[in-house]
């Protein structure tokens, strides 16, 4: 998966709010689903997922990460789209910090943070997808990641699976569906 960057802010008032990124609302779209997503009650009631705001980083991360993935791997305007979903992602965590509170000095370091915590998740979930035993390779990165190094409950596993389960699910989506910010997540 090619490393993503927050977009840049663009300069041009009125014109750039005009002109807009023609993906933005499909790739807020499909943000507020991953997060739907991330928020089933499963992950932290039955699988051990601390229901924590860095759990429930990691689950949104988790299922941003397997869209994007499969919104990289489709011809245009899929990479985009992905970007798109990237940045609203990024945008939403920005806000929240300031919603939460967190001083207007310390947001942009507290999203860089985030945001590399996101790429470190990233490049381990899909070498993991991408080794020759994906299921035995996510779990071990979702009980390294998730659980930050305390011993990872009997759920990881169920919790590897469905991740697989998850991005095998998502590659059957059509482009047509995610350019118009539609997408089906499995629900546990």
């Amino acid at each position: 998966m090619p490393e993503m960057k927050p977009a840049k802010p663009e300069r041009g008032g009125i014109l750039r709010l005009l002109r807009g990124n023609r993906y933005e609302r499909a790739g807020y779209a499909l943000y507020g689903a991953a997060v739907a997503a991330a928020r089933q009650p499963v992950f932290y009631a039955e699988l051990g997922v601390p229901d924590t705001l860095d759990g429930r980083f990691d689950m949104v991360g988790l299922h941003a990460f397997l869209l994007i993935r499969r919104l990289t791997a489709l011809p245009v305007p899929g990479p985009a789209l992905a970007q798109a979903m990237f940045d609203a992602m990024f945008n939403d965590m920005d806000l929240n910090l300031r919603e939460m509170g967190v001083g207007d000095l310390s947001v942009g370091r507290r999203v860089r943070d985030m945001w590399e915590a996101f790429h470190g998740r990233s490049a381990a979930y899909a070498a993991a997808l991408d080794g020759p035993e994906p299921l035995a390779g996510l779990t071990e990165a979702l009980a390294r990641n998730v659980w930050r190094g305390a011993e990872a409950p009997a759920g990881v596993g169920r919790l590897a699976s469905l991740a697989l389960a998850q991005s095998r699910h998502l590659e059957t989506q059509e482009l047509a569906d995610l350019r118009a910010g539609k997408v089906e997540f499995v629900t546990s």
